[in-house]
């Protein structure tokens, strides 16, 4: 006869005897009272999750690919900033002020009686680009303006009034290019629309025009929104990285987060909780460390678990086959023996990422000692109820069940 068998008959022989009406311990239902009690239940066979995960030991192999956190990037998702700043046409909502000048006084603009003056010229009264796209330039009618360079919309009045002014040239002058405008929005000093020019203005340019960065450099991300497409990025990346600091263009909406970056540490460790990782990058060892690392009497230092989604580029940088999952973040959880005394210089080495789980397992003795405790804890009361015998009995049996 087994262990597990001797303890159970032990168990079932002592609390047979149990009478009395005083009742063990307990806050509320157990889980078999309410399973019986239910109207309902949607369970799957073995109370399984249903959600598949690669395992994976940390070793020397895989260590070159989880040194560094997670990369993001916006040159990626618009572009590496490679060429001249963007075009920025005018556009609706621009108020603008045309000026047209005449080689001589006599012509369309400029009466004769005006005689000899500085430059022959007169400026049209500021309007706004319409809601149809135009703008309104006296004996030239209305001129399509939106999404035209100004030198394309000069050269077309100037060939409109060619037949009626002597020799015509036409300046346009943005007195407000709301069309030109980027939102720089969240955690700045100053939020607000900012125009871009035809000089060009990066990222950064816009950030610092809003006053920078109002939260700690290292938990904050850069967001670039354009035309239904977005790319994110850490601010420290974004300063030490020139690629990275693309031109913004008209339209373009930059969104300034700071994303508090937490682990939660679950198990026999010293202390259990969410730990935030500061202003600091964090390896697992760290990360142990803060949480008051293993428990000696109750760890089992060779079952320690770190919980990750994972992109599948990364994984198949392994060599790993990930044809069985769907999409591009796939569930992997992280082995540490930390039997092996190298497997400390992994863990310093393993770079935490924001919201990781680690769960360290007890120890098999534990639950031994665990089993031990009930089965005394129930053989002392000997004026425990007939009831109280049968639900030991129950949860001995789930316990080699399990």
């Amino acid at each position: 006869m087994n262990l597990a068998k001797f303890l159970l008959l032990a168990l079932f022989a002592s609390t047979a005897a149990l009478s009395g009406c005083t009742a063990l311990p307990r806050s509320g239902p157990d889980d078999a009272a309410v399973e019986k009690q239910a109207s309902v239940r949607v369970t799957t066979e073995g109370r399984k999750v249903g959600i598949d995960y690669i395992l994976v030991d940390i070793n020397k192999t895989i260590l070159p690919s989880f040194q560094q956190p997670a990369a993001t990037s916006i040159r990626d998702s618009f572009g590496g900033g490679r060429g001249g700043p963007p075009d920025v046409p005018l556009g609706i909502g621009d108020t603008v002020q045309v000026s047209i000048f005449e080689a001589q006084a006599g012509g369309l603009f400029i009466p004769t009686e005006a005689g000899s003056r500085p430059g022959n010229y007169i400026t049209l009264p500021s309007q706004s680009i319409d809601r149809s796209g135009t703008l309104t330039v006296p004996y030239a009618g209305r001129i399509v303006a939106a999404g035209r360079p100004k030198e394309q919309v000069e050269r077309e009045i100037e060939e409109k009034l060619s037949n009626r002014a002597i020799e015509p040239q036409v300046v346009i002058t943005t007195v407000n290019g709301r069309s030109s405008e980027v939102a720089v929005l969240g955690d700045v000093a100053k939020a607000g629309k900012f125009e871009v020019t035809s000089a060009g203005e990066r990222v950064l340019d816009l950030i610092s025009e809003a006053g920078g960065i109002s939260a700690p450099s290292i938990e904050t991300y850069v967001t670039l929104q354009r035309r239904g497409k977005s790319g994110t990025i850490s601010y420290d990346k974004l300063q030490t990285t020139p690629a990275e600091n693309i031109y913004a263009s008209p339209g373009d909406t930059i969104l300034v987060n700071r994303e508090r970056r937490t682990y939660t540490v679950y198990g026999a460790a010293g202390l259990n909780g969410r730990f935030d990782f500061e202003e600091t990058k964090l390896t697992l060892g760290e990360a142990l460390g803060k949480a008051g690392g293993l428990l000696d009497a109750r760890a089992d230092p060779g079952q320690v678990f770190l919980y990750r989604k994972v992109s599948r580029k990364t994984m198949q940088g392994l060599s790993i086959d990930t044809s069985r999952f769907v999409g591009e973040d796939i569930p992997v959880i992280f082995r540490a023996n930390m039997r092996d005394p190298g497997s400390f210089f992994a863990v310093q080495q393993f770079a935490m990422q924001d919201k990781d789980i680690i769960y360290i397992s007890n120890a098999d003795s534990v639950e031994v000692v665990k089993f031990l405790n009930v089965l005394n804890s129930v053989t002392s009361n000997t004026s425990g109820a007939v009831t109280d015998a049968v639900d030991g009995r129950d949860a001995a049996k789930r316990i080699f069940r399990n």
